[in-house]
């Protein structure tokens, strides 16, 4: 309230008069308590494609959300969400539509309300309703979606309100735990989550679903700035918006996209290659990320750190007979194939590991490291791409292509 409008606050008050005279007192005190209103939004990018939006209307500890996101299949989302005062989930309803799911399963709605012990959760399509009640211990909990980033500011801002309220009795290491919406996630109880805060705003998350640590930037009103997924398996970067998206045009192209071309199973598809060399067959079965516009090598892909060549689970190579693979002795069975890149080549790495996801990569399973040769692509190449290239009946050569890189490594079947 400023002094104008205390000043006839006052004056009105403590007047005497008719009726419309304690009316228009009544309006100025309802105007006196009412808490600001804010509209902002975020906006994700992987690379030059836009993954998800959401426009945000915010007051005191109460907000509404409408977001879409495709990750990789679209779903469109409208959440109110109220908060404790130390900033964790209260109350939460959201709607959610499927456009790709079966009919019954199109449209859904989740309900959370979360006590000081538990989180009782309902979960309701045209099949039915699921319930659930898990512990909390007493934690501060919040709730995930994989790229509904008012949810992350939530966990921010939770963690900062925490280490506010403990003052010298909590570290800037703050844990959480976290409950989950979308349906692949029906079958598992309350994750964990951590929040690294440092004192010139930066906060850093890790939690159950996130390989790697995903940073932000928050200001003094616990809003967060930015977001980037640069050190995670999610390469996203996070916009705040200062003004409000118009989330159902944006939704509306998106299910006309998916309508037209189908849904995605996946951001990376996931691809097989086979080839003989002579006698002897291969297979290669791997993800094919896109390069979307970003930078690869150094960036998306970091030097003097282990690739998994590909995305999502490792990349598998099997064979019928026993070769060289850039001078390396490999056996006929099942691998995966590994990459080391620096800044003038990359080297290749056979393990003797498979069936792995591509953050398990083991080095104790390591059969052999070589180096490959690099070549630089004057026609940069949109999606990942493995192959295996016969010379002749002994001799052949992997390949592996993305962006303007191009490495091999000779075959030589024994």
């Amino acid at each position: 309230m400023n002094h104008q409008t205390a000043r006839h606050c006052h004056v009105f008050a403590s007047g005497r008069g008719s009726l419309w005279l304690l009316l228009f007192i009544m309006i100025l005190m309802f105007s006196c308590k009412q808490k600001t209103t804010r509209h902002y939004g975020f906006i994700t990018l992987l690379g030059n494609d836009t993954i998800s939006v959401e426009s945000i209307t915010k007051q005191g500890n109460s907000f509404k959300s409408d977001e879409v996101d495709r990750f990789p299949r679209v779903r469109v989302r409208h959440t109110v969400i109220d908060l404790y005062p130390n900033g964790s989930i209260k109350h939460l309803v959201m709607d959610i539509h499927t456009p790709s799911e079966p009919a019954k399963q199109r449209d859904r709605k989740v309900v959370a309300d979360v006590t000081d012990s538990a989180v009782h959760l309902s979960k309701t399509d045209g099949t039915g309703t699921l319930k659930y009640n898990f512990p909390t211990g007493g934690a501060l909990v919040v709730a995930h979606v994989e790229q509904m980033y008012s949810l992350y500011e939530l966990y921010f801002a939770a963690a900062m309100k925490y280490r506010a309220a403990s003052k010298t009795e909590a570290g800037n290491t703050v844990p959480l735990r976290q409950f989950y919406i979308d349906r692949e996630f029906d079958h598992f109880p309350l994750g964990h989550a951590t929040v690294r805060l440092s004192e010139d705003g930066r906060a850093a998350v890790n939690h159950d679903w996130l390989s790697g640590t995903g940073n932000a930037i928050m200001d003094s009103s616990f809003d967060m700035l930015s977001y980037s997924g640069a050190n995670t398996t999610y390469k996203v970067e996070v916009r705040r918006l200062s003004s409000s998206p118009d989330v159902k045009s944006i939704a509306s192209r998106f299910e006309d996209i998916e309508a037209k071309s189908g849904p995605v199973k996946a951001l990376s598809v996931r691809d097989t290659v086979s080839a003989k060399i002579g006698d002897a067959s291969f297979t290669i079965d791997y993800s094919r990320p896109l390069l979307r516009g970003r930078k690869l090598l150094g960036d998306v892909i970091p030097y003097e750190r282990v690739w998994r060549t590909g995305a999502n689970a490792a990349t598998q190579f099997t064979l019928s007979a026993p070769i060289k693979l850039a001078g390396i002795a490999v056996p006929a069975g099942t691998y995966t194939l590994w990459t080391l890149p620096h800044p003038k080549g990359a080297d290749l790495i056979v393990n003797k590991q498979s069936g792995q996801w591509g953050t398990e990569y083991n080095s104790s399973f390591n059969l052999g490291t070589a180096k490959m040769d690099s070549q630089q692509l004057s026609s940069p190449v949109e999606e990942f791409t493995m192959s295996i290239v016969p010379v002749d009946k002994q001799r052949g050569t992997l390949v592996i292509e993305w962006g303007s890189f191009r490495w091999t490594a000779p075959i030589e079947v024994k």
